[in-house]
């Protein structure tokens, strides 16, 4: 016969669904010695009810990397659950927050990309005839190396720097 505890056996009223955020204290043995770690976040899903097998999935953000648990509901690793934050939905699963934290991301990517010429792919024919022209107007050059580089995007290119390096006799 299995001892579960008062907080574990009320967990199957838990009223705990998607949208909410929750804080999981979840015990950790480290060195003979249990402590007790928190995990904050958006439970994006709860499955099986408050059947023996029920799990919900809880997903955070740290350093900017998004971080999904899965807990089992009556763990007795878990050492209590608190809803920090209730909040309504229309989806019992929110798996969709995956790929809107990614668009955000990507968004937020765009702007710090610095941008000092933007050009078009098709537009660095026009660069390399301009370095042949000024290259060939000087008759002291023999050698002409040329460096461009440019950083190529969905979109594009969006950085070209242009060295013209010559060594003369």
């Amino acid at each position: 016969m299995n001892i579960i505890p008062e907080e574990t056996k009320n967990r199957s009223n838990l009223d705990m669904g998607a949208g909410d955020v929750v804080r999981v204290w979840v015990k950790i043995e480290e060195k003979g010695k249990t402590r007790l770690q928190a995990f904050e976040g958006l439970v994006i899903a709860r499955k099986h009810g408050s059947e023996p097998g029920a799990t919900f999935t809880v997903r955070k953000t740290s350093g900017g990397i998004g971080v999904e648990r899965i807990f089992p509901l009556f763990s007795p690793s878990i050492d209590r659950i608190e809803v920090v934050r209730r909040s309504k939905v229309r989806k019992s699963k929110l798996y969709y927050i995956r790929d809107k934290a990614v668009k955000e991301i990507k968004k937020k990517m765009k702007r710090l990309i610095p941008t000092r010429i933007k050009k078009e792919e098709s537009q660095d024919e026009e660069v390399f005839e301009k370095v042949d022209k000024e290259s060939s107007d000087d008759k002291n050059e023999i050698n002409t190396e040329v460096n461009i580089d440019s950083v190529k995007t969905e979109e594009g290119v969006k950085e070209v720097e242009v060295e013209v390096e010559s060594a003369s006799k």
